[in-house]
């Protein structure tokens, strides 16, 4: 349990990701749960397995009474409320709580846990602050990838990855490092990625690679252990591409991005969702490498600039306290 960081908070979900009394399973801690949002957007979450049988609750479906929502069971058409509380058939009295409901943390759109465990570091505040200033895009790459917690991040805070695994489409050629602010759990890395042309040719055949710069310019600010977020600037507008990362398992993480923007000129408002795209290849081409390692292999080459994974390490390893040294660079 200790290599998923229990009493850290964990982002489930943004409002946007559920559909009005519709069930949706999620994962936390090796533990199952439904979750929904009702007629009044209202967020509830129970454990998946129902307490009769053990059918998947997430394959069932909501109803609506009284004002009241329920998640129905798919097997018996047993109805659980928000509580845990039921019905039995034949009967007139609510049971008392069969089912513990996941304590969760709403923020606005924002739907935290820390998964029944008491909470060891707080929150951060940075997604409140973005959502205040710029407008929604949406989310894309929701998937579980078959990896532990600690490879997901390493993987994310590698800024020599990028022109390997990234090539393709974004053509990266190298990363030119510049900077990293190590800030105890916060921390911001700064770098470029020039990358190589593609033809006309190439452009008019997918008009989607015109909006590809010359050279990324990368500022990343992580929140250990949930939260990277790649602040980009461009022409017509500001993205806050947030990636989002929440152990369900011991080997398995889940991982999606929520986009968020900043309009400078109208058009960049009908590109959402050609930047939502980007992020769906960025989270595959993640997705694909992470299952293309081998597990425990010794590391016995260092590469220049992994301030990043260093700062990862030592913050799992010390988790929650944060300790020196102080990786600023």
């Amino acid at each position: 349990m200790q290599s998923m960081l229990p009493g850290a908070p964990w982002l489930l979900a943004h409002k946007s990701m559920l559909t009005v009394n519709q069930p949706k399973k999620i994962s936390l801690y090796a533990t199952d749960y439904v979750m929904w949002k009702d007629a009044t957007g209202a967020v509830h979450a129970l454990p998946n397995a129902c307490p009769h049988m053990g059918a998947m609750l997430s394959e069932g479906w909501c109803e609506q009474n009284n004002g009241t929502s329920a998640i129905v069971c798919p097997f018996h058409a047993l109805q659980f409320d928000a509580a845990g509380c039921t019905v039995l058939p034949g009967s007139n009295k609510k049971t008392l709580p069969q089912l513990q409901p996941l304590d969760l943390i709403i923020q606005g759109d924002f739907i935290w846990s820390y998964g029944g465990h008491e909470p060891k570091i707080p929150i951060p505040t940075v997604l409140n602050e973005i959502a205040n200033s710029y407008y929604f895009v949406g989310h894309i790459g929701d998937r579980s990838i078959e990896t532990d917690l600690l490879t997901m991040l390493l993987n994310m805070h590698d800024y020599n990855h990028q022109n390997g695994t990234h090539r393709d489409l974004f053509r990266i050629t190298k990363v030119d490092f510049h900077q990293f602010i190590d800030e105890g759990h916060h921390s911001h890395a700064f770098y470029d990625m020039p990358t190589a042309p593609y033809t006309l040719a190439e452009k008019l055949r997918k008009p989607d690679l015109m909006l590809l710069p010359s050279t990324i310019k990368a500022h990343l600010e992580n929140h250990f252990p949930s939260l990277v977020i790649f602040h980009g600037e461009m022409p017509l507008g500001k993205a806050a591409q947030c990636h989002i990362f929440v152990p369900e398992a011991e080997n398995r993480t889940r991982t999606y991005i929520l986009l968020f923007g900043q309009a400078k000129h109208p058009v960049f408002k009908l590109l959402g969702g050609t930047y939502l795209k980007f992020g769906q290849v960025v989270v595959d081409q993640d997705a694909d490498i992470l299952g293309k390692l081998y597990p425990n292999t010794p590391q016995k080459i260092k590469l220049n600039n992994e301030v990043g994974m260093d700062w990862v390490k030592r913050n799992f390893d010390s988790f929650p306290d944060v300790i020196a040294p102080n990786l600023s660079k």
